[in-house]
């Protein structure tokens, strides 16, 4: 049995509508949200569409691969896992994207069903710690990405509506959305990750989110990886 068919026509629906509203929603948040009908004139209907197409790889492969390596390490250890998406979280992450340009996504979880069997700390730390591991790992990819894109690009200055200009643009949103998404997920509060890895093993709970830190700062900041290659 494949991986795709461990993965129900159910959860394929939710992981699908999940992340063509999380592409909406971080469409609407890059173009500064209602900052769209003020500033409609900057706003071209190709680059909406760029702006959608980018959203939509860098979000699906940085939510869909961050639920999915929740599932199968869950099944790994003989549970029953699948996501489930959050139609009230999807909504407001739309609507605050739309109002403020700042997106808020939690779209749903990966539930888990251990069947009565106690779930260990080492487990329930390894389980949580695929999400955000996977997520640096995607940051990798991303990040060569924007660097080819920015070496292709002419010294003019990088043009969105360009080939130069569209890989540099999904690395860029790539490399910030998994950076983000690292860090979110680590922070030790609520039902995030961190807070089940800090209680499994705090070492790597530290190195893990120092790391994730310094990703989303250089993420945030580019032009500190760039200036290496001017």
């Amino acid at each position: 049995m494949s991986l795709l068919d461990k993965i129900s026509p159910f959860e394929r629906k939710d992981l699908l509508i999940a992340w063509l509203v999380l592409g909406v929603a971080f469409t609407l948040g890059i173009n500064g949200g209602l900052a769209i009908i003020t500033d409609y004139q900057k706003l071209t209907i190709e680059g909406l569409l760029i702006t959608f197409l980018v959203s939509l790889i860098a979000v699906g492969l940085s939510f869909v691969l961050h639920e999915l390596s929740h599932k199968f390490t869950a099944m790994k250890f003989g549970y029953w896992a699948e996501f489930r998406k959050s139609t009230q979280m999807l909504i407001i992450a739309v609507v605050i994207a739309a109002i403020t340009g700042i997106v808020f996504a939690a779209p749903g979880a990966t539930l888990i069903n251990t069947a009565g069997r106690e779930m260990t700390k080492k487990e329930s730390g390894l389980i949580s710690i695929a999400g955000p591991l996977t997520n640096l790992v995607l940051i990798i990819p991303f990040l060569v990405i924007m660097i080819i894109g920015f070496l292709m690009s002419p010294s003019a200055g990088i043009v969105l509506l360009t080939l130069p200009g569209f890989l540099f643009y999904l690395g860029m949103i790539g490399f910030q959305v998994n950076a983000m998404l690292a860090f979110f997920n680590m922070l030790p509060v609520g039902p995030l990750d961190g807070k089940k890895i800090l209680r499994w093993n705090p070492v790597i709970f530290g190195v893990v989110i120092a790391v994730s830190l310094v990703l989303l700062y250089l993420a945030l900041m580019p032009t500190v990886i760039l200036q290496f290659f001017v």
